[in-house]
C-alpha cells in the first residue's frame, strides 16, 4: 500500500494489493487529468496516456483552440461551461449569475490513516496503518471556489474511496447545485453496463446493456435510494462473468437522492459519474462556509464480479460498518407482523413468543400497531406511547414477561413520518413537509416529518427514548415507508434546494444519537423493505431489512443482487408460511430455511398456525443458522449459478477465510424433464488440499419432513462425491454433479470440509 507523487513527471499513484490508480497535472494551468486505473504497474511515466502529444495538445500549447483540448482531455474533477461539454462534476452560480467553473490544482497532501466527514457515513480504519489518503487542493479564484478531493486506499484492498468538498474562499456567496462524489474518465473497450433495478417486492435485479453513445443512468429523486434503482453502477469488460475478466465498480455511501451515470463520448471515452442527484438540489456557500459531498467506493477486479463482491464485502465489515453486533452472531428473531398485522394484544403475542421459545427462537420483534390509537395505517406516526388496550402494563411488562420464557424484545418505529390524524400532527402540523397553498400529496395515509429541523427531531428522539427507557428492548426496527413529496420546510430561512439533503442529514443524526445512547442495541434498517437498503445505512445498523416479499423463490433473485454489494451479513431474511403472503407460491420449509440461511435468518410467522410438520423444523433450522452463522457472517462469497439468468436452479457458496470449511446451497427452483445432473465448479477452496463433502442439513434425509427428502436415487447420484476426500482443484476444474431432484422448489446444503 503506497501514496506517491512525483515532483519531475507530476503523477499522483495509488497501488494497493496489486491494483494502480494514477493521475497528472497535465499543463501549466492545472489540470488534473485521470491516468489510469488497473491492475498494478511497475516503474514507468505513464502521461503518454493522457495522448497530449496528439491533437488538439495542451492548451498552453495551443489556447488558440482550448475547447477541443478540454473536450477531449480525461479528467479527474471536470468543470463546467467552459469548453468541455460533456457531464461537469461541480456546478455553481456565482453573485452574477454565472455558472462557469474550472478547478485547477494548487496543492496536495499524503497521510496515514483517513479523517472522518462530520455528518456523513463514511469508511473508517482503526489504525493509521490500514490506510493511506491523498488530498488534492484544486481552486477556481474567478469564482472563489477551492475544492478538496480525496482518496483513501486500505491495506489490501483494490479499492480506492473517494469523496470531495467545496469551500467558498472569496468574498461573495455562491450556490452549489452540483458536486459529484466521484468522477472518472478511462477509455471505452467494449464495457457492458451494469446496474441493479426494481421495484417494491423485486428489488435489486441486475440489468446488463451495452454502453452506446450518450448518457446512460440510474437515479432517485424519492429523497431515498429507492427500490426502483440503486446508488451503484459495474463497467465489465467482454466476456467478464462472475470469476474472470475485468470489472469496475462505483458504489455510493448515501441513502437519499443521487445520480448514478455512464457517458460515453465522440472519442470512445467513458466518464463515470456518481453523486447526489443535482435536479432539485442549490445549497448555498457564504464566504468561508463547506459543502462535503457522500463517500463513493470504487473497486477494480479481474477476477470478475466475484472479485468486486469479494472486495466490497471485506470493504464494508472491516472499515464502514461499525456496530457492536457485526462479528457477534443475531439473536435468532421472530416477527409478529405477518403473523397478525395490526391485530394483536398482548395474550397473543406472548402465545407466539412461548411456542417460539420452546424451538430455540430468541427475541420477538414486536411490529407496527402498538403506539398510539393504530389498529390500521390511518392513524398515530408521531405519537410513539403505547397503547394499554393492546399492551396493559406497557413495554415494561410484556419485556418482563419475555424475559421470564428466556427471550428478548425487539420493537418497532417509523421515526421519519407522522400521520394527519395524531395528537402531534394537531399540535404541529408545520413539522410535516409541505408546500404553501397546496394540497399535501399522501402515501400509505402519512405526511412526512421535516427532519431537517433540531425541534422536529429533538421531539422524535425524546419519545423513543422514553419507550427504550422503560423496558428492556434489545433490537430496533427503523421503518421508513414513503417516498418524499411536497419538500417545503415551515422553518424560516429554509432553503427549498437544500431541503432533500438535509432531510437526510437529521435521519443520519437521529441514528447516529440512537446506537451513542444505546451502543448495545441491535438495530436494523427498513424502507418497506429494500427501499434504503445501500451503503449509507450499513455505517448506523449492521442489517437492514432485504425486502418485504419473503417468498423463497423471490428471494434467490432479490439476495443475489444484494450480496453483490452487502455482506450477507447485513441481510435480513426470514423464514414465512407457504404459501407467501406476496406471491401465493408454495415452497418446502426446508427450501425456505436454505435461502434464510444466507442472511440474518428470522421468522415472520405465527408458529402456532403452522403445519405442524413445519413446526416441527424450526429447532432443527435454529441449530443450523448456530452452527453455519459464523461462516455465513465472515466467509467470502462466491456465486456459482443465478436463477436470474438461467431460470432453473441457483447456486452460491461462502467459504471460510483460511478455506477450512465451506457451504453450498443449491436451490432446484424448475424441474426439467428428460435431464441429467449438473456439473458444479467449487471455487474458493485450496488447491492442494483435500476436502471432505458431506449433506449439512440432516433434514433433507428424513422424511418425515415437508416432502423435501432427498430420494434415493438422487443420494446415488450424490455418492460420486459424497463422504469422499476430493482436493480443491478437482472440485474447482472438474466440480460436483448435482442430481436432477424430483419437483420444484427443492434445496440442498453441503458442507465441504479440509480432511
Amino acid at each position: 500500500m503506497k501514496i506517491s507523487y512525483q515532483e519531475d513527471t507530476k503523477v499522483f499513484r495509488l497501488d494497493a494489493a496489486g491494483m494502480t490508480y494514477a493521475m497528472s497535472v497535465t499543463d501549466e494551468e492545472g489540470f488534473l487529468s485521470h491516468l489510469y486505473f488497473g491492475a498494478g504497474l511497475g516503474d514507468g511515466d505513464i502521461r503518454y496516456l493522457t495522448r497530449t502529444q496528439e491533437m488538439p495538445w495542451l492548451a498552453s500549447r495551443n489556447d488558440r483552440d482550448r475547447g477541443s483540448f478540454l473536450d477531449a482531455q480525461p479528467q479527474e474533477c471536470p468543470g463546467n461551461g467552459l469548453g468541455d461539454f460533456r457531464s461537469s462534476a461541480v456546478t455553481i452560480i456565482d453573485s452574477k449569475g454565472q455558472r462557469g467553473i474550472q478547478p485547477l490544482v494548487t496543492g496536495h497532501r499524503i497521510y496515514d490513516g483517513k479523517e472522518r466527514l462530520e455528518g456523513l457515513p463514511h469508511t473508517w480504519c482503526r489504525d493509521k496503518s490500514e490506510a493511506m489518503t491523498l488530498e488534492i487542493t484544486l481552486k477556481d479564484p474567478s469564482v472563489g471556489a477551492e475544492l478538496i478531493l480525496c482518496y483513501t486506499i486500505f491495506d489490501g484492498l483494490r479499492a480506492v474511496v473517494r469523496s470531495a468538498r467545496i469551500r467558498n474562499c472569496g468574498e461573495q456567496a455562491f450556490t452549489l447545485t452540483k458536486l459529484c462524489s466521484c468522477s472518472l474518465d478511462f477509455d471505452y473497450t467494449g464495457q457492458r453496463l451494469l446496474t441493479l433495478n426494481g421495484s417494491w417486492g423485486r428489488e435489486k435485479r441486475k440489468q446488463i446493456l451495452p454502453v452506446g453513445i450518450g448518457t446512460q443512468s440510474v437515479s432517485s429523486l424519492r429523497g431515498i435510494s429507492s427500490h426502483q434503482a440503486h446508488p451503484f453502477l459495474g463497467l465489465l469488460s467482454e466476456g467478464a462473468d462472475q470469476e474472470q475478466g475485468e470489472v469496475i465498480g462505483c458504489n455510493l455511501v448515501y441513502s437519499g437522492n443521487f445520480l448514478a451515470q455512464v457517458e460515453r463520448s465522440q472519442f470512445d471515452v467513458l466518464r463515470m459519474q456518481m453523486g447526489i442527484h443535482p435536479e432539485g438540489f442549490a445549497w448555498t456557500l457564504a464566504p468561508g462556509e463547506s459543502f462535503q459531498a457522500p463517500e463513493a467506493v470504487l473497486v477494480w477486479s479481474d477476477e470478475g464480479l466475484g472479485g468486486m463482491t469479494r472486495t466490497l464485502h471485506n470493504l464494508y465489515r472491516n472499515h464502514l460498518m461499525r456496530s457492536p453486533w457485526l462479528h457477534r452472531e443475531r439473536p435468532v428473531l421472530i416477527n409478529n407482523w405477518e403473523a397478525t398485522f395490526f391485530d394483536f394484544d398482548l395474550e397473543k403475542l406472548l402465545a407466539i413468543a412461548k411456542r417460539a421459545a420452546q424451538s430455540g427462537v430468541e427475541l420477538l420483534v414486536m411490529d407496527d400497531g402498538w403506539f398510539g390509537k393504530r389498529n390500521d395505517d390511518n392513524s398515530s406516526l408521531g405519537d410513539w406511547t403505547v397503547n394499554e388496550e393492546k399492551l396493559p402494563g406497557g413495554v415494561k411488562r410484556l419485556s418482563e414477561e419475555l424475559g421470564r420464557i428466556g427471550m428478548k424484545l425487539g420493537i418497532w418505529f417509523e421515526p421519519e413520518m407522522i400521520s394527519p390524524d395524531s395528537d402531534l400532527y394537531r399540535a404541529h402540523p408545520d413539522w410535516a413537509f409541505s408546500y404553501d397553498g397546496r394540497r399535501p400529496c399522501r402515501s400509505r395515509n402519512q405526511y412526512v416529518l421535516d427532519l431537517s429541523r433540531k425541534e422536529v427531531r429533538d421531539a422524535i428522539f425524546d419519545q423513543i427514548t422514553a419507550v427504550l427507557d422503560s423496558a428492556d428492548v434489545a433490537y430496533v426496527k427503523w421503518d421508513m415507508n414513503r417516498a418524499l413529496t411536497d419538500v417545503g420546510s415551515h422553518a424560516e430561512g429554509a432553503e427549498a434546494g437544500s431541503l432533500f439533503h438535509r432531510f437526510m442529514l437529521g435521519t443520519y443524526e437521529l441514528q447516529e444519537r440512537l446506537i451513542t445512547r444505546y451502543p448495545d442495541l441491535l438495530l436494523e434498517n427498513c424502507s418497506s423493505g429494500g427501499g434504503r437498503y445501500d451503503a449509507g445505512t450499513l455505517f448506523y445498523s449492521p442489517q437492514v431489512w432485504t425486502s418485504d416479499d419473503t417468498d423463497a423463490i423471490e428471494r434467490l433473485t432479490i439476495q443475489e443482487g444484494t450480496s453483490m454489494l452487502y455482506p450477507l451479513s447485513s441481510m435480513g431474511a426470514h423464514i414465512s408460511v407457504s404459501p407467501s403472503q406476496c406471491v401465493g407460491r408454495l415452497v418446502p420449509m426446508t427450501t425456505r430455511g436454505h435461502v434464510a440461511l444466507a442472511g440474518t435468518f428470522g421468522y415472520e410467522l405465527d408458529i402456532n398456525h403452522l403445519p405442524e410438520a413445519d413446526a416441527a423444523m424450526i429447532p432443527g433450522q435454529v441449530a443450523l443458522y448456530h452452527r453455519f452463522g459464523e461462516l455465513m457472517r465472515e466467509g467470502d462469497y462466491y456465486r456459482i449459478a443465478s436463477y436470474q439468468d438461467n431460470h432453473l436452479f441457483d447456486c452460491y457458496e461462502v467459504v471460510s477465510g483460511d478455506k477450512t470449511e465451506a457451504l453450498l446451497t443449491w436451490v432446484q427452483v424448475l424441474c426439467e424433464p428428460n435431464r441429467r445432473s449438473k456439473r458444479i465448479r467449487v471455487p474458493g477452496l485450496d488447491p492442494d488440499r483435500s476436502y471432505r463433502i458431506e449433506i449439512a442439513d440432516p433434514a433433507v434425509q428424513d422424511d418425515r419432513w415437508d416432502g423435501n427428502a432427498l430420494r434415493s436415487e438422487e443420494i446415488e447420484c450424490m455418492q460420486s462425491f459424497l463422504n469422499r476426500d476430493i482436493s480443491g482443484r478437482t472440485l474447482a476444474h472438474a466440480g460436483i454433479l448435482m442430481p436432477k431432484l424430483r419437483g420444484d422448489f427443492r434445496s440442498v446444503l453441503i458442507r465441504i470440509a479440509a480432511v
